[in-house]
């Protein structure tokens, strides 16, 4: 048993080495010795996102339906903080570190990653028949999240905008928390509170996605020809092989500066994304930069060596410093407060309407370009509602379909792009401040 303990490693390292290193973070925050600069909160927010993600990963209930390690780290950071383990003092300086452009870094980073690392095959024939049903499912869900809220008192548009879309917008990372973000600076307004208002629908989301991926399975069982069995595509077409040659990147890394190159990369389509954005105010410069990233890929303007630079940094950011963004956006910026005052009966008939909403819609659509509805519910409903990578695996788990995570890539990737994008086109509709927080 003892021998087994010893195997776990965390940060690269066995666990005591680890524990030793938690014990000497955890004296430097209670004795006020831990920088407030980049030097101190970055190990500061490793340690304690690293262990958080480790506990988070193994509770039977949370791992399996609340988004597991993702969610502990953004809310156990932050009920730290409510509760005065964290100090006030080292909240403000990570409230600091990650508004000092760490999040820019971080959101560049995985929007260029992710697109670039994607195969040019796969985007173009996705959107032939599957954007779609992408969009169908999304305008239902949207729908039937505003319809829900105007049913229960609780506003049309606050409902989409700060259920729906969060729910459909690709999980926390590369949803939440550029939408928080975006919505934070267009409305003046703090983007921990944003984000604390938009984190439990995720979390709903992704546990009612999982759930009703089971009970499809379950209907496709009863009616047969609803579904083909992992197979999305009807007729002659059904291969599923369409988008079965995503890329990635096996081989181990031997020349370093790949980072720099992806570092690079990123950083140049943020600031073009920046620099549109100052001739058209109206549309987000995360919006731009994901245009124009799409736009690039699709085109071919970038050699393979560094789409697969771009790829690889997006690979080490999401191993190394996940956790680092949810643990510093806990700490720094999300009030416990507003979740615990969010999970109402209203907010949790809202979100299952998202959800329902989602299978609908992607599932008409998808019959209609030629799909099995069952599948296309699962992969452009279900895929598009729960937490982006993670939440794909636990959902194709739960209906025995894992040869569409091609598919469920997509939904995640590009899918939680569209949804960003039209939440900048969208953000007028809030108006006022005074107006959207019901002051």
């Amino acid at each position: 048993m003892l021998e087994e303990k010893k195997k776990i490693k965390l940060l690269g390292m066995e666990w005591p080495y680890f524990l030793a290193l938690c014990f000497v973070i955890v004296s430097a925050v209670k004795f006020n010795f831990l920088p407030k600069s980049l030097a101190g909160q970055l190990p500061f927010l490793l340690v304690l996102g690293e262990l958080l993600r480790f506990v988070g990963d193994r509770i039977p209930i949370v791992k399996d339906y609340l988004g597991g390690g993702s969610v502990v780290v953004l809310l156990g950071c932050s009920a730290l903080v409510m509760y005065g383990i964290i100090p006030a003092d080292t909240a403000q300086a990570s409230k600091e570190f990650m508004n000092g452009h760490f999040i820019n870094f971080a959101l560049a980073a995985l929007c260029c990653g992710s697109i670039f690392g994607m195969d040019r095959n796969l985007l173009i024939k996705s959107s032939l028949r599957y954007i779609p049903c992408i969009l169908g499912g999304a305008a239902v869900a949207l729908l039937g999240a505003g319809f829900a809220g105007e049913l229960m008192g609780f506003d049309f548009t606050k409902a989409i905008m700060y259920i729906g879309l969060p729910i459909m917008g690709g999980g926390t990372s590369a949803g939440a928390v550029p939408m928080s973000k975006m919505f934070a600076e267009v409305l003046k307004v703090d983007q921990g509170e944003m984000l604390g208002v938009m984190t439990p629908a995720v979390a709903l989301g992704n546990a009612l996605a999982i759930v009703f991926a089971g009970l499809l399975d379950r209907l496709g069982k009863g009616i047969p020809s609803l579904t083909g069995n992992g197979n999305i595509l009807r007729g002659k077409d059904a291969d599923v092989s369409l988008l079965s040659e995503e890329k990635t990147v096996h081989e181990p890394v031997r020349d370093l500066s790949v980072f720099a190159a992806g570092i690079a990369v990123s950083g140049i389509y943020l600031g073009l994304g920046q620099l549109i954005q100052r001739f058209i105010p109206s549309i987000h410069a995360y919006a731009w930069m994901i245009l124009l990233m799409v736009l690039s890929k699709i085109i071919g303007i970038l050699p393979a060596e560094v789409e697969k630079s771009c790829a690889l940094w997006y690979q080490f950011f999401m191993k190394n410093f996940a956790n680092v963004l949810l643990a510093g956006l806990g700490v720094g910026l999300i009030s416990l407060k507003p979740v615990i005052a969010a999970l109402t009966p209203t907010y949790l008939f809202i979100c299952l309407l998202v959800v329902v909403g989602a299978i609908i819609g992607s599932a008409v659509i998808g019959w209609l370009v030629g799909f099995y509805p069952i599948e296309a519910a699962i992969t452009g409903g279900l895929c598009m509602a729960n937490m982006g990578g993670s939440g794909d695996i636990a959902t194709l788990m739960a209906c025995k379909r894992m040869i569409l995570m091609p598919f469920a890539a997509v939904s995640s990737r590009l899918g939680g792009a569209l949804i960003l994008i039209l939440g900048s086109f969208l953000l007028p509709l809030l108006g006022s401040v005074t107006e959207v927080l019901g002051k």
